[in-house]
């Protein structure tokens, strides 16, 4: 059933809304009645023996209790492992110090905050080599030896990779070297220096997902390809086509052939849609819970994927009847046109949410998803 409707789904004629459900390592590492080992955050980000158990682990959790639209039970071999190093992996290279809380996830702490004239003095470092980007290799190392002596559950374990072929985005990576208020605060009092830390970000990027890239064997550009840009939602349009537009731009004159290309944006970002359509091309965006996905299908049109957006709040704390009645508004909201929908919680389900939860939202996607 579920290979027929991805293959409908690619195909431009599904039967109905297919479900997934985003569950990522700190939904393992934040919800005590699953990881029982009592791992944590520091644990993973220096032990490749806890990423190796973690990763897999989740994996095997999900294809046993996650209702969703994708293949049950064991596999014929596990998806390959790659470090995980969450989203401080660029600010951390960037030399931002990581900071681990109890029961959150790791935090970079802006290296430029207090004095933003260091920026004169930072180098880009060197790609797969220095700080969390060294230790991605030495992690792929690992995984590759054990891989090669020993399966998971009685399943080999496919070939590791390098993580991060992507980026988090210019302006959110700015905004972790800076801190985001003061972020915000130097487009309108430093434009100047705004403008150099955005130039020096972005060129960093490139030389580091170039790297990946060629250590991963994928060749660039490619057709279509995704980013993302949380920090975006906070500011404005204008803002965003002066500052932040011709970052995006060169990252895609490098990575992309010209898309339709993909984002991954969570937050207020209703007013950016349109010129992100527009002027890069992106036609697949993954959107968080504040937007309104209805209001996002008549400005993006039939033909956009779009992929979201319960309340991950909601999908925790129920009740099951308020996650059936904002599952079924959604489905009713209009996103359904043109039947390219993904619905999912936006964006990332959150630690301790329970698999009835899930198993609620997803029944009831199941009758109102309906083409």
């Amino acid at each position: 059933m579920v290979a027929k409707l991805w293959d409908d789904f690619k195909a431009g004629r599904p039967e109905r809304v297919p479900v997934m459900f985003n569950l990522a390592s700190r939904f393992y590492l934040l919800t005590p009645w699953l990881n029982d080992q009592g791992y944590s955050f520091q644990q993973y980000f220096e032990d490749p023996a806890v990423q190796w158990e973690v990763q897999l682990a989740l994996k095997k959790w999900i294809r046993e209790n996650i209702p969703q639209d994708m293949e049950r039970g064991l596999p014929s071999e596990w998806p390959g492992l790659a470090a995980d190093f969450q989203n401080v992996y660029e600010a951390a290279w960037l030399g931002c110090k990581v900071e681990f809380l109890e029961g959150e996830v790791p935090a970079a702490l802006p290296r430029l905050q207090e004095d933003k004239r260091g920026l004169a003095s930072m180098n880009i470092p060197t790609p797969l080599k220095d700080g969390l980007d060294g230790r991605a290799v030495e992690f792929y190392e690992y995984f590759e030896a054990r891989r090669a002596q020993e399966e998971f559950a009685g399943r080999p374990v496919g070939p590791s990779s390098l993580y991060a072929v992507t980026t988090d985005g210019p302006f959110t990576t700015a905004c972790n070297l800076r801190g985001a208020t003061e972020m915000c605060l130097d487009l309108y009092e430093d434009p100047k220096f705004a403008r150099e830390l955005l130039d020096f970000v972005t060129e960093a990027i490139i030389v580091r997902v170039k790297s990946v890239l060629d250590f991963n064997k994928t060749a660039y550009p490619m057709q279509e390809w995704c980013f993302a840009d949380d920090c975006i939602e906070l500011v404005s349009e204008a803002q965003y086509r002066e500052f932040i537009l011709p970052c995006h731009q060169r990252l895609l004159s490098v990575f992309s052939k010209g898309g339709p290309n993909s984002i991954h944006i969570c937050g207020n970002v209703q007013r950016h849609l349109p010129i992100l359509q527009k002027e890069l091309n992106i036609q697949n965006f993954e959107l968080g819970f504040s937007v309104n996905l209805g209001e996002a299908r008549k400005v993006l049109g039939p033909r956009a994927l779009l992929t979201g957006n319960l309340h991950p709040q909601i999908l925790r704390e129920g009740p099951v009847s308020l996650i059936k009645e904002k599952t079924a508004e959604i489905m009713n909201s209009g996103v359904k046109e043109g039947r390219r929908f993904i619905f999912c919680e936006g964006n990332n389900v959150a630690p301790g949410t329970p698999v009835e939860h899930m198993a609620a939202a997803y029944e009831t996607a199941l009758a109102r998803g309906r083409h």
